[in-house]
């Protein structure tokens, strides 16, 4: 009887399966402009991301660019092993760890911003407020990183003016200090992309249906009440989405800045997986071993984005799969 009804139960989902499959098919015939769109994408990501892909064989060859891809010898996972056998694997490991993780404290300064632009009244403001904080976004990497060098001259910069003024060392040269270097890249880092950032949260906060407000205004409920018990619910599964995201980048430092930043004062700080794949493979040509490293690191990004994905779905039901 139990095997009767495990084979009628097995046949329904075969059947529902069966169903669902026809379904989409018949919704795909039906919406195949849409999908005519979608096909430029579609080309793009499977030409310019997919297809390189094959290359990724070098970080287990020893690659030579005269004998080319397949003509080089394979030598498996010999250059993971030199990274990692280097005396300053741990201190490369230590810096982007430590940069990365702390790069993660500019994640609620966006969803704050966004909070506050959503409840200004005034729309002259407020278009102001969005215009000006947007702004530091379109600045290139190469000109912020000069603006910083400026604003922290130890003979002419603002910040060693203000210091001056308040009874301080003027001739402090914070560029070239290891100390100071993570606190610099990361909080001039929230004061660029903070406004561009915060773009899909203040759309997340246009959706939130109007009626829960002023239902929350009659009942007595403040504006700072409002925002923690209507906004942020509200908005919370696309938060848990672009965290996800973020930890799934965390070791993603990128080199341009940090290369910039760099000199050979702070170096004991500011050496990190990506500018040490730079120097490796462009400046030394060390091909097969920079893409061994920049294997090794995007792995890592990989397991941290599996556990954060199942850590949200367990938590809050929200997840990207």
């Amino acid at each position: 009887m139990r095997g009767k009804v495990s084979a009628e139960s097995g046949t329904a989902v075969k059947t529902a399966k069966r169903k669902e499959r026809e379904r989409a098919w018949r919704l795909m015939k039906r919406n195949w402009l849409l999908y005519l769109f979608l096909l430029p994408a579609a080309l793009y990501i499977l030409i310019f991301h997919y297809g390189p892909m094959y290359g990724i064989q070098i970080a287990f060859r020893d690659f030579k660019p005269a004998k080319g891809i397949w003509g080089s010898p394979w030598v498996g996972l010999k250059w993971i092993q030199t990274f990692m056998d280097t005396p300053r694997f741990w201190s490369i490991l230590k810096n982007t760890i430590v940069i990365s993780l702390y790069s993660l404290i500019s994640f609620p300064f966006p969803i704050l911003l966004a909070l506050f632009i959503n409840n200004v009244q005034n729309m002259r403001a407020k278009k102001f407020v969005q215009t000006i904080t947007y702004m530091p976004h379109f600045i290139s990497t190469v000109v912020l990183v000069g603006m910083i060098s400026m604003f922290l001259s130890p003979r002419n910069g603002i910040i060693n003016l203000l210091l001056e003024l308040l009874g301080g060392s003027r001739d402090t040269y914070f560029m070239g200090s290891a100390l100071a270097f993570p606190h610099i890249y990361v909080w001039s880092g929230i004061w660029k992309g903070m406004g561009w950032s915060s773009i899909i949260y203040v759309a997340a906060l246009t959706g939130v249906d109007q009626e829960l407000h002023d239902a929350a205004q009659v009942d007595g409920a403040n504006k700072l009440q409002r925002i923690l018990h209507i906004d942020i619910p509200s908005i919370l599964p696309t938060v848990i989405i672009m965290l996800i995201l973020r930890l799934g980048s965390v070791m993603e430092v990128g080199y341009e800045k940090v290369y910039l930043m760099q000199n050979s004062l702070n170096i004991t700080t500011s050496e990190v997986i990506s500018t040490y794949v730079y120097k490796m493979g462009l400046q030394n040509q060390r091909f097969s071993y920079s893409a061994a490293i920049g294997l090794f690191n995007n792995i890592i990004n990989f397991i941290i984005l599996i556990i954060a994905n199942k850590t949200a779905d367990k938590v809050s039901g929200s997840s990207l799969w």
